[in-house]
C-alpha cells in the first residue's frame, strides 16, 4: 500500500545531485511509445524507471518537460536528469527529537524547520526518518520501504509541525486510509506578503507538477491533483485597506506537494520567506521584521493535526505553538503602525 501524500510527486527535487543524460532518438525510431523507446535507449534504466523520471517532470526534449509516458516518440535529443543514488538503508542517528505523543502503534512529533522528513537526493541523512530510527529501533513500519519507514504523510523540509508516523503495519494502513479519505485535521498557520481576498474562502485546483519549472508545482487547467485549502485570515499588520502582511490560517482538506504555498500565492498573498513561490519582495519594513526575526524559510507552519487512532479508536488531536522565528517575525510585525 502507497503512504498517502508520500506518492513520487511529492519528492523534494535537488537538481544540483541529477546527473544529467542525453539520448538521441533518431527519425527512424521516431513512432514508438516514449517510454519504451528511452528505455531501449538508457541502458541500465528499466522501462520503470524512465516512467518514475517522467512523472516526476525530470524528462524533457527542447526544454519542455515530458509527462505522458504513453506519448508516441519524436526525433529529437532527450534531456534526463537522475537522481544520484542514496543508501538502500537509512541508518539511525541520535538527532533530539520533540515527542509529543507514542504508543506501541505510533508517534507523533513536532518537526522543526530545516529537517527533511526522509532521506532523498541531496538529503541522505539528518532527516526524521534517521532520528526515528535512532528513537524507535527496529519498530518502525516497513510499509514505507526501507527509504521511508513509517512515513505516511510529510512536511516540506522547510516547514515546521505536527508529524505522524506509524510504529506497525496496521497503524500505517489504518492512518494512510485516514488520509485517503481526507479523515484528518490538519492547521496550519502561515504568515503571508500581504493578505489573501476575501478575508476567508475555499481554493479548489488542480496541482501538478510545472511544466516549466520541474522544481515547482503549478495550478494546471487539465491533469494534476485536485487540491484544496480553506482559509481564515486571522489577523492583518501594516494599514488596513493595505495590509503588508497577514496571519492566516489554513486547513487542508487534500494534502498535496507544496499546496499552501502555491494557493497562497494565487491569491497574491504567498507565504513570506518562501524562495520558490514568493513572487516579489515583501514590504521594506516586513523585511526589517523578517531580518530581526531570523526567518530564513517560508514561514509555514502545521499547528495542529487531529485523526481517530487507527488502532485503538481514541481521538487524538495534537496543537503546537509557532516556533520562534515565526513568533518573532509575528510580534514584529504586530509593531507596524496601523493608520
Amino acid at each position: 500500500m502507497t503512504p498517502v501524500d508520500s506518492l513520487p510527486d511529492d519528492e523534494e527535487v535537488d537538481a544540483g545531485s541529477d546527473e544529467a543524460r542525453l539520448i538521441t532518438v533518431a527519425p527512424e525510431d521516431a513512432g514508438g511509445r516514449l517510454d519504451k523507446v528511452l528505455a531501449d535507449r538508457a541502458g541500465e534504466l528499466s522501462r520503470g524507471r524512465i516512467q518514475a523520471l517522467m512523472a516526476a517532470g525530470r524528462i524533457s526534449l527542447n526544454g519542455k518537460v515530458l509527462t505522458d509516458a504513453s506519448a508516441k516518440a519524436v526525433a529529437g535529443d532527450y534531456r534526463l536528469l537522475v537522481p544520484a543514488p542514496v543508501a538502500a538503508e537509512p541508518l539511525p542517528e541520535a538527532i533530539p527529537l520533540t515527542v509529543l505523543f507514542e504508543d506501541e502503534h505510533l508517534i507523533v512529533v513536532d518537526k522543526p524547520a530545516g529537517m527533511a522528513a526522509h532521506p532523498g537526493p541531496g538529503t541522505p541523512g539528518g532527516t526524521l526518518v534517521n532520528a526515528l530510527l535512532h528513537h524507535c529501533g527496529d519498530s518502525l513500519s516497513g510499509i514505507g520501504g526501507v527509504a521511508r519507514p513509517g512515513i505516511v504523510h510529510r512536511l516540506d523540509k522547510d516547514t515546521s509541525g505536527v508529524m505522524v508516523a506509524a510504529k506497525t503495519d496496521a497503524a500505517h494502513q489504518g492512518l494512510s486510509a485516514l488520509f485517503a479519505s481526507h479523515d484528518i485535521d490538519r492547521l496550519y498557520i502561515a504568515l503571508t506578503r500581504g493578505a489573501p481576498s476575501p478575508s476567508k474562502g475555499t481554493i479548489t485546483t488542480q496541482l501538478g507538477r510545472s511544466q516549466h519549472d520541474r522544481k515547482k508545482m503549478a495550478i494546471l487547467k487539465t491533469g494534476g491533483r485536485e487540491a484544496t485549502t480553506h482559509y481564515h485570515v486571522d489577523r492583518t499588520f501594516g494599514p488596513q485597506a493595505r495590509p503588508v502582511a497577514a496571519r492566516v490560517s489554513c486547513r487542508l482538506e487534500t494534502g498535496r506537494t507544496h499546496q499552501i504555498r502555491v494557493h497562497m500565492a494565487s491569491k497574491g498573498a504567498p507565504c513570506l520567506g518562501d524562495p520558490t513561490y514568493g513572487s516579489g519582495p515583501p514590504a521594506p519594513v516586513v523585511r526589517e521584521a523578517m531580518a530581526a526575526a531570523g526567518l530564513t524559510r517560508q514561514a509555514l507552519h502545521a499547528a495542529v493535526l487531529g485523526f481517530v487512532h487507527p488502532v485503538t479508536g481514541e481521538t487524538l488531536r495534537f496543537e503546537t505553538p509557532l516556533p520562534a522565528d515565526m513568533r518573532a517575525l509575528e510580534e514584529a510585525l504586530g509593531r507596524l503602525s496601523s493608520p
